[in-house]
């Protein structure tokens, strides 16, 4: 087990690495001058020159990167050009809002996608998986980004029942603060409840024709314990691999839906960063998502290796 640990532990500091670079070198081929697009085309030179050297575009590029990879390491995340505030102080403040939002939207993906899946496989061939799966499709080709729009023209314009966007805060209760972030949330959630709900039907439709369900049922127990007792408790490994790969792509989602409802979250800063052509906090930004998305998958290779010991005699064949 320590010997598949620490296999895991170089290939996630390879990936960070790695990552890191790519990150670096896409802002550093983005075409413009960073400090003319933050100050204006009518700048004067000294003062271009000024912010250039603040930001260290007077360095070789091998340097830059270097000093940047060194500082996130021990903490320091750099000053925001843009807000003149610690980048550190920045993601902190926007992540209060960034990961409830995507803690509900995995809730409620998990809620509506099992039931779901299981009963479309209960049901394989009849009308009922017929309309589970006509639905589930319809969520993989919809866009979160336009459920969120039908959700705020349905229940804040035309119901009235809510808000269209906006965050009051956790300051002012947090009951009204979670009521501001379920309509994101169910945005985010619906197109990989979808997904998870496909997942999980072929998942269950493949364990109920195992042999040992066969014997189940012959030895006459009753069809509901047959199925989630032995079926459904058998088949959720490859759902609970979509979930963890879905927490990537749930963070991704929040760039687009938080600046659908104004959140002042990281993803609406990001949005902003990018817009303003504030790299420090572009670059940190990146890097953390990444970062915060492979060490959930890591987590989840050793919770399977733990579970499952073939796993890591299979991991060290390789």
């Amino acid at each position: 087990m320590l010997e598949f640990v620490v296999r895991r532990l170089i290939t996630l500091a390879a990936t960070l690495a790695v990552a890191a670079l790519v990150v670096f070198l896409v802002m550093e081929i983005l075409p413009g001058d960073p400090a003319e697009v933050m100050l204006g085309l009518n700048a004067q030179p000294d003062t271009l020159a000024a912010l250039r050297t603040q930001m260290g575009l007077d360095r070789p590029a091998p340097e830059r990167f270097i000093s940047w990879v060194l500082a996130f390491l021990s903490g320091d995340l750099g000053i925001s050009y843009t807000y003149d505030v610690p980048v550190s102080e920045l993601i902190g403040e926007r992540m209060v809002v960034t990961l409830p939002l995507a803690l509900m939207a995995i809730l409620i993906s998990t809620l509506i996608a099992l039931p779901s899946g299981v009963l479309s496989a209960m049901f394989r061939g009849r009308p009922a998986d017929t309309v589970i799966m006509g639905i589930a499709q319809l969520g993989v080709a919809v866009p979160n980004f336009w459920f969120a729009i039908l959700l705020i023209l349905l229940f804040a314009v035309t119901l009235g029942w809510t808000s269209a966007g906006g965050f009051p805060g956790f300051e002012d209760g947090i009951l009204p603060a979670l009521g501001s972030l379920l309509l994101p949330a169910i945005a985010l959630a619906l197109p990989q409840a979808a997904i998870l709900a496909r997942v999980t039907r072929s998942s269950v439709i493949d364990v109920l024709g195992e042999d040992y369900i066969r014997t189940a049922r012959a030895k006459g127990l009753p069809g509901g314990i047959v199925l989630w007792r032995h079926a459904v408790r058998n088949a959720l490994a490859a759902p609970l691999t979509i979930m963890g790969l879905q927490f990537s792509f749930l963070l991704a989602g929040t760039v687009i839906i938080e600046n659908v409802f104004y959140l002042p979250g990281l993803g609406r800063l990001m949005f902003q960063a990018i817009a303003q052509r504030d790299l420090i906090v572009v670059k940190d930004i990146v890097v953390l998502l990444v970062a915060i998305v492979i060490t959930v998958n890591f987590i989840i290779d050793i919770l399977y290796a733990w579970a499952d010991p073939r796993l890591r005699q299979a991991d060290g064949n390789v």
